[in-house]
Formats: structure tokens, C-alpha cells, sequence
């Protein structure tokens, strides 16, 4: 038999995690949806940049996720701003508890996507950043790019 290739399709992308934390872990999580929602979420409505994740009696749930209202969906549409359940085994959500617990630490959604038709959110372990972090980070981008864009024109 052959191996079926991974599809996953991009929906939310959180920029200003990558710019306020440090991200030192990821993992994958199942959203427990409703029907309407899922339809948004495949014409790709939804935001993800004030979004946060807690644990409340050995469950996660996102916090700020917007999900836009389905055009066709009328009655059966939920409250965008709606406490959305994340689905993953209990020694994750134990073992990412104990993880927060410790100071400094929290947990972030970096992406939501289509993975084989269920939807998914990747999840990050983050420490905040300081402000002079965040000034190196962006001074380190300027370089670089300064450095490609030199590159390029002496290529030409």
C-alpha cells in the first residue's frame, strides 16, 4: 500500500507570538467545533493574535479565538468569541500543566490549520520576552536582511 501524503492546509498564522515569547515547545491539539464553524474556518475566517490558552480541571480551552460568523448560517451560528475546547490526551494536558506551573511559562496558539480534514491548533510552551530581547530579535532581522539585499545586488 502506499503511504498516503500529510495534507495540511494554513488557516491562522500567529505573527506576534513569534515577536512576544520565546517558544520553546510545540504540540498539537483537535478543536471541538461546532458545524458552522468549521465552515468559516475552511473559507478561513479566523484570528488567533490575542488568543490565549489555560487548563481549568485537567481541560484546555482557548480563550480570544475568533471564529467570523458563517455567511449562509443563520440560527446555527455560535458566538465568535466563543471558550473553544482543545482536544488532547490527559498525560499532555498533565505533563503541559505541570510545565505552566512553573514561573514564567505559558501557553500560546501559534497556528490553526487543516490536518486530513480535522481541524488543528499547534500549541506553544513560551517564555515572555523582555523589551531589549525584542529589540535584538529585530535588529538581528535587519541585519539580515541588509546582508541578503547587499548579496543580491552583487549578483546582479
Amino acid at each position: 500500500m502506499a503511504k498516503q501524503k500529510e495534507t495540511q492546509k494554513l488557516i491562522a498564522n500567529n505573527k506576534k507570538a513569534y515577536h512576544d515569547y520565546f517558544i520553546d515547545e510545540s504540540y498539537e491539539a483537535g478543536i471541538a467545533l461546532h458545524g458552522t464553524e468549521v465552515k468559516s474556518l475552511r473559507m478561513g475566517k479566523c484570528s488567533i493574535k490575542e488568543s490565549f490558552i489555560r487548563i481549568e480541571n485537567g481541560e484546555m480551552f482557548v480563550y480570544g479565538m475568533h471564529v467570523s460568523p458563517y455567511e449562509k448560517g443563520n440560527i446555527f451560528n455560535k458566538d465568535p468569541m466563543r471558550v473553544k475546547k482543545l482536544l488532547m490526551h490527559k498525560v499532555e494536558i498533565n505533563k503541559l500543566a505541570g510545565k505552566i506551573a512553573e514561573k514564567g511559562f505559558t501557553l500560546v496558539p501559534l497556528q490553526v490549520y487543516f490536518k486530513e480534514g480535522r481541524a488543528k491548533v499547534q500549541i506553544g510552551l513560551a517564555r515572555g520576552k523582555k523589551l531589549y530581547d525584542k529589540r535584538e530579535d529585530i535588529a538581528k532581522k535587519d541585519a539580515r536582511r541588509e546582508t541578503e539585499r547587499e548579496f543580491k545586488v552583487k549578483n546582479l
